[in-house]
């Protein structure tokens, strides 16, 4: 990656828009130091299908989320929309 190139959004690989949010592939919680960049929605999403224990059993692996058939969906429905698009979460833990 270029120094001006952006990075995409970890879990969807969009383009990143105005708001990013950073997130613990394994939770502060449970020792996790690395961070990745998100969309808003992509991290609420990540927080609504798996929890900080599940997060951790999935060591930071973005394809054991991508395996997830909510996250799934998700990332199929997402695919088109500008990167600063924002929409409800639904929680489905």
């Amino acid at each position: 990656m270029s120094e001006g190139e952006a990075r995409p959004c970890w879990l969807c690989d969009r383009p990143l828009g105005t708001r990013v949010q950073w997130h613990h592939v394994v939770p502060k919680a449970k020792g996790g130091r690395e961070t990745v960049p998100l969309h808003p929605i992509c991290h609420r999403t990540i927080h609504a299908h798996f929890t900080n224990a599940e997060l951790a059993r999935a060591a930071g692996s973005r394809e054991v989320l991508l395996r997830n058939e909510a996250v799934g969906r998700f990332l199929r429905w997402i695919a088109g929309k500008p990167p600063d698009f924002h929409a409800p979460t639904r929680s489905q833990r």
